[in-house]
């Protein structure tokens, strides 16, 4: 407005100066122009500095109180504690294994506290040492490709930066990973490492939990190791007092007014009533179901293509994110609870935290009915651990039952083995925990204290925000399986979505709570960079978006690279998923090569891997001597591990390396982007 009008005054012919000039006009409306944008945008970002933070209500902190309770040192002083323990935490197990820690040191008159530190100031570390007998521990998940968790990473870069000096502060490190997965326990290992490097007194050796074995016997063996080293440290004795003493305490709230309970809401209550940008893991938008369609043509098992509506939401994704849905307990397992214990499920309560100095004032958000809380917070299809045995023990009124916990909640040997095969092999969880050990009911409230929060579950998203900027798609197989003792075990997330099918325009569509979760998985910057993409199953999903987003940048004109997709499931006619859409891309060019293994459908079974042996000209000629890009998705467990070793093996014959320059090669790859893997376990 302001160049337009300067332009018509310069362009007016005046025979008199006048007493004001143009040019004093134009700065003039320039003035009142930048004063008015500064003024109401200045009022904007307070209006929206008040409606930001997101918080757990009132289970966490609010801004202000994190701001105020940042110095974690401050909180230790003044309330007389001397134990410290950090979680780096993704799915909550990290959270939960320090919480059990920080509780059990009052066994040795250490009092503890639980933090995230990505809420804490991490230089306070070095301020530890002016406290007696202080100890940090560490409980740090490795996420991804040997990365930090989300709330871990400020910590992480602080203690590569060098600047802090730590000497004094003494530590121990307990660290979740899975074997299956390249580096394993990654993190961890460097952040006990560097700690020493830095000056710190490590109290007790690393521990190494092992998601795809027993991580839960892991952590309770180093734990137990861990007290001991304690004890010799310090020269303290164990009190021999129990520590499964009541963390909450119950509160009745049957006078509540009903606005002001949750029900079912992640942080903010209401927040699905009034929705607000931007949208995270403490604030999900609650999308449409767009799409809900079947991709195999046959036989007895599902693979569900979903797509998310987000017209409206502000949300932008990359190809090659996740999306993370929020899945909720089937009703029929939650009524299972409440008729075992005799307990009425839609009565109001809340846990309040008995350390009144605690951040975390409740495990979940409350007030909110038994109900709400099994279906929306809580997980009662996962396998209990062994400290939720023992909790259970005092509620068994039959001696059989109560010795069957005591065993399962022991370190023996005859311990470890019946909790593994009655639990672990038998995927028990905690409904079939009640339903065969009948004398066993704990009260419901201290239930819900015990059972970990229901977490999110992350999709790989299987479309290209090129094509579809309104929607997110993702490729999910249903899982449903019949255990040992005969029953069904239904997947969580999936038989949810399984449920959620589209309706005509004049009914509602069903939603479900979603957010993005960026990932590392990128095309390469350049389209003419040739890549070779490797998806059996719904590996496929992310190079789905892939392809998409190549296929449009061929349609604009410009030149896309080489696109070569190894893709294996068991049978052509029954599971070959988005089979039209591959063979038009072929048919147009955007897929250079489509290789395809259909297990079952010769005598002899054959994979992809298979393909890959065979095919090791090709891929060292994109890989090796046109510098192009290698992506794996899938299985971590044997696929991807197979996949790595072809691959080397491949550099080695065909680019006449030794095998340790072989791997140096890959490894290289690695480090450059141009090997990416987005597997699981």
């Amino acid at each position: 407005m302001e160049n337009s009008e300067g332009v018509k005054i310069e362009s007016t012919v005046v025979t008199e100066e006048p007493l004001i000039g143009a040019l004093d006009i134009a700065l003039f409306v320039v003035i009142i122009t930048v004063a008015y944008f500064w003024y109401f945008k200045r009022d904007k970002q307070s209006s929206s500095s008040e409606k930001k933070p997101y918080t757990i209500q009132p289970s966490s902190l609010s801004s202000i109180e994190q701001t105020s309770n940042s110095s974690f040192i401050k909180k230790l002083k003044s309330t007389g504690r001397s134990l410290v323990v950090f979680y780096g935490s993704q799915t909550g197990t990290a959270e939960e294994f320090a919480g059990r820690i920080a509780k059990e040191g009052a066994r040795y008159k250490m009092k503890g506290m639980v933090a995230d530190p990505e809420e804490c100031d991490m230089a306070d570390l070095v301020e530890m040492k002016e406290i007696q007998k202080s100890l940090a521990i560490f409980c740090i998940a490795t996420y991804g490709e040997g990365d930090p968790t989300d709330n871990a990473m400020d910590f992480y870069e602080w203690l590569q930066n060098g600047d802090a000096d730590p000497e004094g502060l003494n530590y121990a490190v307990f660290g979740l990973g899975n074997k299956t997965y390249e580096h394993y326990n990654e993190i961890a290992i460097y952040i006990d490492q560097r700690l020493e490097e830095l000056g710190a007194t490590r109290v007790h050796e690393i521990g190494l939990g092992d998601d795809d074995a027993n991580i839960e016997d892991d952590f309770v063996s180093w734990k137990e190791k861990l007290w001991e080293s304690v004890c010799s440290h310090y020269g303290i004795e164990e009190t021999g007092e129990e520590s499964n003493i009541r963390q909450y305490k119950l509160v009745d709230c049957s006078e509540v007014l009903p606005e002001r309970i949750f029900s079912g809401e992640i942080s903010r209550l209401k927040s699905y009533e009034n929705q607000r940008f931007p949208f995270d893991v403490k604030n999900p938008y609650l999308s449409k179901i767009a799409v809900n369609r079947e991709l195999h043509k046959s036989g007895d098992r599902s693979c569900m293509h979903i797509e998310f509506d987000t017209d409206g939401s502000k949300m932008r994704y990359d190809t090659g994110d996740h999306v993370a849905v929020y899945p909720k307990n089937s009703s029929e397992l939650v009524d299972k609870i409440g008729e075992l214990l005799n307990a009425d499920l839609d009565a109001v309560f809340s846990l309040l935290n008995t350390d009144e100095e605690s951040s975390e004032k409740h495990p979940f958000p409350c007030p909110c009915t038994y109900r709400t809380a099994l279906t929306y917070y809580l997980d009662i299809t996962s396998n209990p651990r062994t400290h939720i045995m023992k909790e259970l023990i005092e509620y068994a009124s039959d001696p059989k039952d109560q010795e069957k916990l005591k065993l399962m909640a022991s370190s023996t040997p005859e311990g470890k083995k019946e909790f593994h095969e009655w639990i672990l092999r038998d995927n028990r969880n905690i409904v079939h925990i009640l339903e065969d050990l009948p004398s066993v009911k704990p009260d419901l409230d201290h239930l819900c204290e015990l059972l970990p929060r229901l977490q999110c579950r992350y999709y790989s998203i299987s479309s290209s925000p090129k094509v579809y900027p309104k929607s997110i798609h993702i490729t999910a197989v249903l899982v449903n399986y019949t255990t040992s003792t005969n029953r069904v075990n239904k997947g969580v997330a999936t038989n949810l979505l399984a449920q959620l099918i589209p309706t005509n325009d004049e009914l509602p569509q069903p939603t479900i709570p979603i957010y993005i979760r960026r990932s590392q998985f990128r095309l390469p910057p350049k389209s003419q960079t040739p890549i070779i993409m490797i998806g059996p199953g719904t590996g496929l999903a992310p190079f789905r978006g892939f392809i998409q987003e190549r296929d449009y940048a061929r349609k604009e004109g410009r030149e896309i690279g080489e696109m070569v997709l190894y893709f294996g499931c068991r049978k052509k006619d029954e599971d070959f998923i988005y089979e039209n859409e591959l063979q038009e891309y072929v048919a147009n060019g955007t897929l250079t090569k489509l290789h395809l293994a259909f297990s079952r459908d010769q005598p002899e079974k054959k994979y992809v891997t298979h393909l890959l042996e065979q095919n090791a000209d090709e891929l060292w000629n994109i890989i090796g001597e046109k510098s192009g890009h290698l992506y794996v998705c899938g299985d971590a467990r044997s696929m991807a591990k197979d996949v790595h070793s072809i691959i080397v093996k491949v550099v080695m014959e065909k680019g006449q390396m030794t095998n340790s320059q072989a791997l140096n090669y890959v490894k290289k790859m690695e480090q450059q982007k141009r090997y990416s893997a987005d597997v699981w376990s």
